[in-house]
């Protein structure tokens, strides 16, 4: 019995030993000491340095990000989810071209719908007249508010 609580005792006091070495405070601390080879070089030091203008820089860039695009309008000349509305908007487009050979188009498809829309108008009077210009050849056309990017502007 004396030796089954000798061994029973050793047991216990190796694995108490054990799980001390595996707290957070010991992983700390043995993160902390230097191992044999590091020892023979200079510590790993690191240095941040901010350049003066960085700030700035930084501030400049995230406020022009938030202008990369504008509200403005287009004129949505076609807009349909039937069978042939892929057909109908490529004709659609095809003819706008062919017609206003200086505007810009745009065919978008949003599930379920293909739209065309035309023009890039910072304001609501500039889409008007740009719906009276192309309202003989597309007379269902409407105004319709979209984000312009500003890479769209300036072509």
């Amino acid at each position: 019995m004396k030796y089954i609580t000798l061994i029973l005792a050793c047991a216990l006091a190796f694995a108490a030993s054990a799980a001390r070495g595996q707290s957070l405070d010991a992983f700390k601390r043995r993160l902390a000491e230097p191992t044999a080879g590091s020892a023979l070089f200079d510590p790993a030091r690191v240095t941040v340095c901010e350049h003066g203008d960085a700030a700035r820089v930084v501030a400049e860039a995230a406020k022009s990000a938030q202008r990369l695009s504008y509200k403005g309008y287009r004129v949505c000349i076609f807009f349909d989810n039937g069978p042939d509305a892929r057909s109908g908007a490529m004709a659609a487009k095809q003819l706008f071209e062919e017609t206003f050979p200086g505007t810009k188009v745009y065919m978008v498809y949003e599930s379920p719908w293909f739209s065309v829309s035309v023009g890039n108008c910072l304001s609501a009077e500039e889409a008007v007249i740009l719906k009276g210009r192309v309202a003989q050849k597309f007379p269902k056309a409407f105004l319709k508010n979209e984000t312009l990017a500003l890479d769209e502007l300036l072509d």
